[in-house]
């Protein structure tokens, strides 16, 4: 796998998440709403878990764009991505639409949980 392209049907909106390779490594782009944007960029770089029994977790650290909230999508991802590839992954991006509500940045949320959960690198 070079590039991969996973798009979400939202209620509202759509959810796109695209996956470079670059080597051993993933840079991942995160978008959607109606004003996709750059609103936060995570590095996160895998180490031995603190738990001492093997595993491996990942250690981020986090740009955000002032006055934007797309951490905790753009961080879940990459974190996720680099304890489970043991890879250094650097996710970019933002999601944005207007008068959003509770029950739909919940849905954003549930659709990067099940991407994470069903990705696989072919």
């Amino acid at each position: 796998m070079k590039e991969k392209r996973i798009e979400k049907e939202l209620s509202f909106s759509k959810l796109i998440i695209k996956f470079t390779k670059i080597g051993n490594d993933y840079h991942i782009i995160l978008e959607g709403g109606n004003r996709p944007h750059i609103g936060c960029t995570v590095l996160a770089i895998p180490r031995p878990s603190l738990k001492e029994d093997g595993s491996i977790s990942s250690t981020a650290s986090v740009i955000n764009v002032t006055g934007h909230k797309d951490e905790f999508l753009c961080r879940y991802l990459a974190e996720n991505f680099a304890a489970r590839e043991n890879a250094v992954t650097v996710c970019t991006g933002g999601f944005h639409t207007d008068h959003i509500t509770e029950e739909q940045i919940e849905e954003v949320k549930k659709a990067v949980f099940t991407v994470c959960e069903e990705w696989k690198e072919e």
